[in-house]
């Protein structure tokens, strides 16, 4: 298993969207990455430019292949990821303000 620090453009009219859906649980079922999707997600952060940034544990070749297409792209643009050791990346940036901070830590 790899964990990536994902950077990605919040697609703003989709952030709203993406908050309920995250409220409702409704990536958990999503096999096999729905419950670290929906956890990454609700702990990421905003940086200072405006993108955000998470932590995600991912299998996939290439990184995140498979939460891109069920999830991450309709609602990121220009992801990139960083590899990293398993909570490196929360480390990182772990002052930064959350992008869903009523979200966070459910």
């Amino acid at each position: 298993m790899a964990y990536y620090l994902v950077t990605a453009i919040p697609m703003s009219e989709r952030m709203e969207e993406l908050r309920n859906l995250l409220r409702q649980d409704s990536f958990v079922n999503l096999r096999p990455f729905g419950g670290a999707i929906t956890l990454s997600l609700r702990n990421a952060r905003l940086r200072e430019d405006g993108l955000a940034v998470w932590e995600e544990e991912d299998y996939c070749s290439p990184p995140l292949a498979q939460e891109r297409a069920a999830v991450l792209d309709t609602f990121f643009g220009s992801l990139e990821t960083e590899l990293v050791k398993e909570g490196e990346g929360w480390k990182r940036i772990a002052s930064l303000p959350s992008l869903f901070p009523d979200l966070a830590n459910l």
